[in-house]
């Protein structure tokens, strides 16, 4: 089985529980992201912000932040 990208978020920041104390929420609900891989919306710029340019809120919500294709240049 892969590894959700929250689940390396939470080993980056120490654990689950060190993840929860940062973003105030309580260590089950970080347990229950992790298990399922689904960060819920209201939380995924917070995370993004908490660990940097090492986990995107691409990573963490694709189905809500897609990667933005590439603009073709328009000749003038």
């Amino acid at each position: 089985m892969s590894e959700f990208a929250i689940q390396k978020v939470a080993a980056s920041v120490g654990g689950q529980s060190a993840l929860a104390r940062q973003i105030g929420v309580t260590p089950q609900a970080v347990q229950s992201w992790c298990r399922h891989g689904r960060v819920p919306a209201s939380r995924v710029l917070q995370i993004e912000r908490l660990v940097g340019a090492r986990f995107t809120r691409h990573e963490l919500r694709p189905d809500l932040y897609p990667i933005e294709k590439a603009r073709p240049h328009h000749r003038a």
